[in-house]
């Protein structure tokens, strides 16, 4: 008997939504789950475990591979790391067609590592101790970025729930380390991962289209120790210190100029930020200190390249040494560790973003807006090195980076349905085989 062959499907949209929205507990309980794996830096392990059940629990393929420093080390991406990464892996999700591929495919990514917590007395519960109060759900990395991570693996889910699978190959990333070099997402790049797009589903509000560079550094100074009975007499490492920092505070502020600001960050009052995040020096309460070293992080344009900002702050410095009345007792070296990121601005028409922005429109009934974003996320590396538009949009909530993280809960299932959606659009369904 003879049968027309069949048509290619197409997704029903409200029945992908419905689905989308019919897997909260399994969004919110996924989220308990890495929220409560403390994936600190070097300590991202037992969140990736959790990750790499719930890829095999969707069939997909997983490739869990170590980070190769030494084949980073030779894209100019690379920035230099902190802790050694023996032991540490991404994950990676993999889906291919069982049937025609046709569509666009897709990669979206996420980082595993969070901050630290700061003073845990500050918070009002154990900050991986996750707890949930009406739409909040609380907890060191809810928001940033575990949300995200849960987002897009229930946006996969939705469609298989629906006996579907993408048209096109989709990869879903794991990653470590996007809070101080990046090199996790770097990592995928190198093993060859590419698409026709990708969402970084960072909580940043709106959609990511232009981002700063970052780059962090430190300065260790010498100074002259005396005992504090005469401390007029010698130097202090700490009292240098902060004085560098203070020149470079002046060139913070000549960059937040209106006549200097970026394009994308026009209307931003302050959009460059250097930040003395950690300083330690001293040795005695009663000795002038000998040694002091600060930790600092740099903002700087998208038309700006590191190379150059190192340039700038360098010459900076050693006029600020030159010009001091007791250099001659005084020595500094800047270390370069951690970021050394590039921004970028992304035109507004990337068919990526008219989809992404479309999808949220019909789903969400508001439009979502362009942000320019004043820190860095691992989208650069898939614009500027991967060949691979990329933008961000995740979940939101509040004090990522602070005190008593939260994430939206009401959010965070708005995201997952927009994700389904976009999905299906940008790769194309087939039935699940």
């Amino acid at each position: 008997m003879h049968r027309d062959l069949p048509t290619e499907p197409r997704a029903d949209e409200a029945a992908i939504v419905s689905a989308a929205r019919a897997l909260r507990g399994d969004a919110v309980q996924m989220l308990q789950d890495l929220v409560a794996q403390p994936s600190l830096l070097g300590h991202e392990q037992g969140a990736q475990d959790v990750m790499e059940r719930a890829f095999q629990g969707l069939d997909l393929r997983v490739d869990r591979f170590a980070i190769d420093e030494e084949r980073l080390r030779q894209h100019p991406a690379y920035s230099p790391s902190i802790v050694s990464y023996e032991g540490r892996t991404n994950v990676v999700g993999i889906h291919q067609p069982r049937g025609l591929t046709r569509g666009q495919s897709l990669i979206f990514n996420g980082h595993i590592d969070v901050v630290p917590v700061g003073a845990e007395a500050l918070w009002s519960r154990p900050p991986f101790e996750p707890f949930i109060d009406g739409d909040r759900l609380y907890g060191r990395g809810a928001c940033d970025m575990k949300a995200g991570l849960v987002a897009y693996t229930m946006a996969f889910k939705a469609l298989q729930s629906l006996g579907l699978e993408p048209a096109a190959p989709v990869y879903l990333q794991s990653v470590i380390e996007e809070e101080c070099t990046g090199n996790g997402a770097l990592a995928c790049l190198v093993e060859g991962y590419r698409a026709d797009a990708a969402i970084i589903t960072e909580p940043v509000g709106g959609i990511t289209t232009c981002q700063m560079g970052v780059l962090w550094l430190r300065i260790e100074v010498l100074g002259k120790p005396v005992h504090a009975s005469v401390a007029q007499t010698g130097v202090g490492a700490i009292d240098f210190s902060m004085y560098l920092f203070g020149k470079l505070k002046e060139l913070e502020a000549r960059w937040n100029a209106p006549s200097a600001r970026y394009r994308c960050f026009a209307h931003n009052q302050h959009p460059v930020n250097f930040n003395l995040g950690r300083i330690e020096g001293g040795e005695w309460a009663s000795s002038v200190p000998t040694a002091c070293r600060s930790d600092i992080r740099i903002g700087f344009y998208p038309d700006i390249k590191v190379g150059q900002v190192k340039a700038e702050v360098e010459a900076l410095l050693a006029a600020a040494y030159a010009a001091h009345p007791a250099s001659a007792a005084l020595q500094y070296k800047i270390v370069y560790e951690g970021f050394q990121a590039d921004g970028f601005d992304l035109p507004l028409d990337l068919p990526v973003i008219r989809a992404l922005q479309q999808c949220h429109e019909d789903i969400a009934g508001a439009p979502l807006l362009p942000f320019a974003f004043t820190g860095t996320t691992d989208a650069k590396f898939f614009n500027l090195y991967g060949d691979t538009p990329s933008v961000c949009y995740g979940p939101t909530g509040a004090s990522y980076h602070g005190i008593d993280e939260w994430v939206s809960l009401a959010s965070l299932m708005e995201v997952t349905a927009v994700l389904a959606v976009f999905m299906a659009r940008w790769c194309g369904v087939n039935p699940r085989a």
